[in-house]
């Protein structure tokens, strides 16, 4: 096991998964999701955020019913209920 520091300052943890069998899910159609992950890493590219900050898609953080959700590491701060139209306020905190 090799251990090394974290090679970003921040991360934000965007749940993009999906379920079939009709419980509400982050990634599902029409909770939008997949298309905030993608808006994160599409600004976070336009931002130069390259080796500062991290996008990362992840399945269940387990709080489907008040999602979609992202973890914001090493803050500690998780945001729920969010849309699309809220990942400039997220860029934010990970330009900070």
């Amino acid at each position: 096991m090799n251990k090394e520091s974290v090679p970003y300052r921040r991360t934000a943890f965007v749940c993009v998964h999906e379920r079939a069998e009709g419980r509400v899910a982050c990634g599902n159609p029409g909770r939008g999701g997949a298309e905030l992950a993608q808006a994160l890493k599409d600004g976070a590219k336009r931002l130069g955020l390259k080796g500062k900050a991290r996008v990362a898609r992840t399945g269940c953080l387990d709080l489907c019913e008040k999602g979609p959700n992202v973890f914001l590491f090493p803050d500690g701060e998780w945001l729920s209920d969010l849309k699309p139209a809220d990942a400039d306020a997220i860029l934010k905190k990970l330009s900070d």
